[in-house]
């Protein structure tokens, strides 16, 4: 059986993550949104951590800013884009690792942590539990950590509608409606309080749950969907002020548990 690097390294190596956050508008409006709760947590004297950082786009872009930035990303041919965009970037170090073993890093490090991929493809409790512990383990008392997860009736919404509700119900979800975690999933989807519940014994204070690209992932793919550029930045004010509403935190594909490590 496939491992789970081997399932998510191999999915990440023919798809163009790079690109991702900017060849349509759910992902142009993901990556604004988040980046503006990043700025609400740090400025340029923080010393930042992001673990799943693909291709390095957050990663890249926080160093451009003066942050000191460190990124962890487990599949190669990720890390390898991240490294050649990142050329000159003295204030960029990249390594490869894993969520559930950020050994290289002593406790207390990191100003803000950001763990914006792993938590996609973790399935099984013990590893969740790792990779939350180990972020919270490497960030400095009083810093804040963003993760980012998903939605399972927003995967649901975004990719059953076309044939394959009954193959995607029976995916995600068990007999009497139970959400499903597996790896051969490649990415995993939550209850928004399931997710929530995960840091009730953890030692933060949540801050927020909000959603980052809302429902335009679905709505994008109609045959008449159209926004221009004056329309999208409306939308994307818009949509912060309203990104927190827990009536439509289940409709957004990418959301943010964001939360505090208690000193």
């Amino acid at each position: 059986m496939s491992t789970r690097k081997e399932i998510v390294s191999s999915f990440y190596g023919q798809n163009d993550e790079d690109k991702r956050l900017e060849r349509t508008r759910h992902g142009q409006l993901e990556y604004y949104t988040t980046m503006t709760y990043i700025h609400r947590y740090a400025d340029k004297s923080s010393r930042i951590l992001e673990v799943g950082a693909g291709p390095g786009r957050y990663s890249i872009a926080l160093a451009k800013e003066g942050m000191d930035v460190t990124a962890v990303e487990l599949v190669e041919s990720n890390l390898a884009i991240l490294k050649e965009n990142s050329k000159g970037l003295k204030n960029l170090t990249s390594y490869q690792g894993d969520a559930t073993n950020l050994g290289m890093f002593e406790d207390n490090s990191f100003d803000e942590t950001l763990i914006f991929g792993p938590m996609y493809h973790l399935y099984e409790p013990d590893e969740v539990n790792r990779a939350i512990d180990e972020a919270i383990r490497v960030t400095k008392p009083g810093g804040v950590i963003l993760f980012a997860f998903i939605s399972v009736f927003a995967i649901m919404y975004a990719n059953y509608f076309y044939g394959r509700w009954t193959e995607g119900q029976e995916e995600n979800f068990t007999e009497d409606y139970q959400v499903r975690h597996f790896k051969e999933q490649l990415f995993t989807g939550y209850d928004i309080a399931e997710f929530e519940k995960l840091f009730h014994e953890k030692p933060v204070e949540w801050i927020t749950t909000t959603g980052v690209d809302g429902l335009l992932e679905p709505i994008e793919k109609r045959p008449d969907f159209y926004l221009s550029d004056e329309d999208f930045k409306a939308l994307a004010q818009w949509y912060l002020a309203f990104s927190e509403k827990r009536e439509l935190l289940g409709n957004t594909n990418h959301l943010l548990y964001i939360c505090r490590k208690k000193p």
